[in-house]
């Protein structure tokens, strides 16, 4: 096991209690990190106080666990709606551990200690995945057992994504400028896509794995890319402004891809990719039985292509939100919505009209920081 990391059972496991929210507060806790759960019908947040799950669906909190004795929680990850999820302490902690929550037992049952600042976590069933500033670890779910490492690119967002459904497909910065890694567990090949020439500032995969996006530091430009063959297939523009990316987030049928940015306008894009139908054809990228060497010649062609295929889209229906703030959003299980919920402690469902389109219709709105009776 590298020397810069290491696994223990928590050797004096913190516990929470089960908190009811004062209504009568001035001072709501301090948002420090925002999440859907895989498929969207939670999402999590972590504050100065603790963390808190909400369903999605129908709308209310399920969980309140209180951590302001330790500063609170800096990153809260779910693992569907089942009773493990991952917690990294707030900054004024610990952003060095990673602890496996048992929430049935109300207590941690396992750690992953680092040398540095943990800067993202992913789980899927059978894997933990936590990002480095230039590494990341793939773990066991099951036993903590560390199974992979990958060297990246400076990466402070933590910009990492995996699969949920067959062999786990992994998606993360390459080492050199605009290139996304994709490595698929299942049969130990590794792929480099050159998504961007102005760099890559956000990525998102489908939940089989067969499709990612990926958006420009720019904030102007999105690419759907097919992971099986790194073809590029769909390039969307989300505005001519330059913008820091949010969030990006595809629809179950990948009929939709929803964008989110600091400009406070959440963007949804037709599609019209059935993920169910790609194939692998012949690979475009470079292909190993582990790492591939990053080989620039073998891309140089898509600049010149590209322009002469491809025609960047403009969106079909926009949401307009405050300017700003971080608002990030996944799509609805009702038919043509979208939710979306933001750093100033608000979540909103909106419907969009998949065929007039314009400016999306708001269903219901929420202050998830404060109990509704404060409104």
């Amino acid at each position: 096991m590298n020397s810069s990391l290491c696994v223990s059972p928590c050797s004096s496991p913190p516990s929470a209690a089960a908190v009811t929210p004062n209504p009568n507060s001035m001072q709501p806790p301090s948002i420090l990190h925002l999440a859907f759960n895989q498929d969207a019908d939670c999402f999590s947040v972590a504050t100065t106080d603790g963390f808190i799950v909400f369903t999605v669906d129908s709308y209310g909190e399920t969980i309140r666990r209180n951590f302001s004795a330790a500063g609170g929680i800096g990153v809260v990850q779910m693992l569907f709606r089942c009773n493990i999820l991952a917690l990294v302490g707030a900054p004024k902690s610990s952003r060095k551990k990673v602890m496996i929550w048992d929430d049935h037992l109300n207590r941690c049952i396992g750690e992953l200690l680092f040398r540095s600042e943990v800067k993202a976590v992913r789980l899927r069933p059978d894997r933990i995945v936590v990002v480095m500033m230039q590494k990341i670890y793939v773990y066991n779910l099951s036993d903590l057992k560390l199974i992979h490492q990958i060297e990246t690119l400076e990466n402070p967002q933590g910009l990492c994504e995996i699969s949920q459904m067959g062999p786990a497909v992994l998606v993360c910065l390459g080492l050199q400028r605009g290139y996304v890694r994709v490595e698929r567990y299942g049969t130990w090949k590794c792929k480099h896509i050159m998504a961007h020439n102005s760099g890559v500032a956000f990525i998102a995969l489908m939940n089989d794995g067969k499709l990612m996006a990926t958006a420009s530091s720019r904030g102007t430009l999105v690419r759907v890319f097919s992971t099986m063959d790194g073809s590029l297939l769909k390039e969307l523009r989300r505005g001519s402004e330059r913008a820091v990316i949010c969030s990006l987030s595809f629809s179950s049928t990948a009929q939709w891809l929803a964008v989110s940015s600091d400009k406070g306008t959440v963007h949804v894009f037709s599609l019209k990719v059935d993920s169910r139908s790609l194939r692998t054809y012949g690979s475009q990228v470079a292909e190993t039985d582990k790492v591939a060497p990053l080989s620039t010649s073998r891309l140089s062609f898509i600049k010149g292509v590209l322009p002469r295929y491809f025609s960047s889209e403009w969106s079909v229906a926009q949401y307009h939100l405050k300017e700003g703030l971080k608002h990030i959003v996944a799509f609805g299980h009702q038919e043509n919505t979208v939710v979306i919920i933001g750093t100033d402690g608000r979540f909103y469902r909106c419907k969009f009209d998949p065929v007039v389109g314009g400016e999306m219709t708001q269903l219901e709105s929420h202050n998830f920081l404060q109990p509704e009776s404060n409104f």
